[in-house]
């Protein structure tokens, strides 16, 4: 069946509404959020239901052609867009948004892939319940994204990763069939734990086309502050010193450096910081607890106190309503959508270990001004977990395209400052494209080999959004690879 007979075959079997072949329909379809890679698509197919996915995985298999899944398109390493020179189809999740089961005696929300995480988060809100998984992109971000990258957020320190609120997935596999893994059970150790096999498989190994949440009793009270901190060095030692005072209600733990600040302000128009001076360290953090009436504002405060007389802060406000506490996430939040509409800001996503954070900040600097003296580093994000996104700006003066022409070697020395601190190259965005070559350098030879056995099960004929993480058959893997 040639690709023509194909598009055929398929509005046949779907309608007409449901495959877009038009320049001006698949645009939108053919790049994600940074626009890094723009990749004509043979066609984009919307299906309604499992069995539209299903059916549209089997005929791409009996012509030879490779899919793509695409979920809202906000990840930064173009793991959602076809790669260069194929022939390939996307097959975007958008009409499939129903929420099948929201049940608060289970604490499980059962819905389909297509559905964005916002919508996930009302659903849980309406019936008391909280689903935690936050990022600032959750309005577009839909739940099969979110799965196939394992995603992270804002509150991964407290909750975790996507990883661990997901109970059960439904999967069309690369010969069309359908798994039915929606489980909801919170313990079944009847062998592999099959459904953690897709969860961060960027659609390699199947398309994730339903899920059970695993949703939780909706936090009552919370208290966030912002404090101005001498060196990330002081940050850390402040985190430990929170951690220690508020043990498991310390939720978020952010790293707000004055270059980030400023980028946000320039944008906005704005010179509203709730200090009293300007400073070059920040720390966002927050506290949240499911009991309700606990004064965590003075929580706060009299731990905050006890840093300010050990000099671990010079300052700090605590927001004392709701309306403050989101005022100071939009400084957070005001960062990265800075540094995501700049083609001025290089982005990074690599995760050390919590106690060589400030260390990773010192180095990676060193590193980068190494390659480009006068880069402007902007390191900021997840203290708490170890994800720092250490962006780098353009030097004063110097043009996008001239920037561009730098941006392999800097964000090499990045990635390879995060390996020397046993880090890793790729923290909540996945690998992608953008990070395909430097993956085979990040893992051992037994590694690669390991995930290329696992490709070859479940996507022999590698048409399973092909180009990323690994191929089926890469002969050059075991050649490249590092151990």
């Amino acid at each position: 069946m040639d690709a023509a007979d194909f598009i055929k075959t398929l509005i046949a079997r779907l309608g007409r509404g449901s495959v877009l072949t038009a320049q001006s329909d698949l645009e939108a379809y053919e790049a994600d959020l940074l626009n890094k890679y723009r990749v004509p698509a043979l066609c984009v197919v919307k299906p309604a239901n499992t069995e539209e996915v299903a059916a549209t995985v089997r005929l791409a298999r009996e012509a030879g052609l490779p899919v793509t899944p695409a979920g809202g398109r906000t990840g930064f390493a173009g793991g959602a867009v076809a790669r260069k020179g194929a022939r390939q189809i996307v097959i975007s999740l958008e009409r499939m948004r129903t929420i099948r089961t929201v049940d608060p005696v289970d604490d499980v929300i059962v819905c389909d892939a297509g559905i964005t995480l916002a919508e996930v988060r009302q659903a849980a809100e309406a019936v008391d319940r909280y689903f935690p998984v936050s990022h600032g992109g959750e309005g577009t971000s839909q739940i099969g994204g979110m799965i196939a990258t394992n995603a992270g957020g804002n509150n991964v320190l407290r909750y975790g990763m996507a990883r661990a609120h997901i109970l059960g997935l439904e999967v069309v596999l690369a010969s069309g069939d359908v798994w039915d893994g929606l489980r909801t059970l919170r313990k079944d150790n009847s062998g592999y734990d099959l459904k953690q096999l897709f969860v961060g498989s960027e659609g390699t190994l199947g398309i994730v086309t339903a899920a059970a949440l695993r949703v939780q009793p909706r936090p009552r009270e919370r208290a966030a502050a912002l404090c101005a901190v001498p060196s990330p060095q002081a940050a850390l030692q402040l985190y430990n010193t929170v951690r220690n005072s508020a043990g498991e209600i310390l939720s978020a733990f952010e790293l707000l450096p004055r270059s980030g600040v400023e980028l946000h302000l320039a944008r906005t128009g704005t010179t509203q910081v709730p200090l009293s001076e300007r400073h070059d360290w920040m720390v966002l953090l927050e506290v949240e607890t499911s009991i309700p009436d606990l004064d965590l504002g003075g929580l706060l405060e009299r731990i905050l106190g006890d840093a300010l007389e050990r000099e671990l802060i010079e300052d700090a406000v605590v927001a004392r309503s709701l309306a403050q506490r989101d005022a100071l996430w939009a400084l957070r939040e005001g960062i990265a959508e800075a540094q995501a509409s700049s083609r001025l800001v290089i982005k990074s996503d690599t995760s050390v270990p919590v106690s060589a954070v400030a260390d990773f900040v010192d180095r990676a600097t060193n590193a980068v001004h190494e390659v480009l003296p006068d880069v402007v580093p902007i390191p900021f994000g997840h203290i708490g977990d170890g994800n720092i996104h250490f962006n780098i700006g353009a030097p004063p003066g110097m043009s996008a395209e001239t920037f561009a022409s730098h941006e392999a070697s800097l964000s090499a020395a990045v990635c390879e400052t995060a390996l020397q601190l046993g880090g890793s190259i790729s923290a909540e965005h996945g690998i992608g494209q953008l990070k395909l070559h430097a993956l085979r350098n990040a893992k051992t030879t037994t590694e690669l080999e390991m995930m290329r056995w696992l490709k070859n099960s479940f996507d022999p004929d590698n048409l399973m959004n092909p180009g990323k993480i690994v191929e089926a058959d890469d002969p050059v893997l075991k050649q490249e690879a590092q151990p």
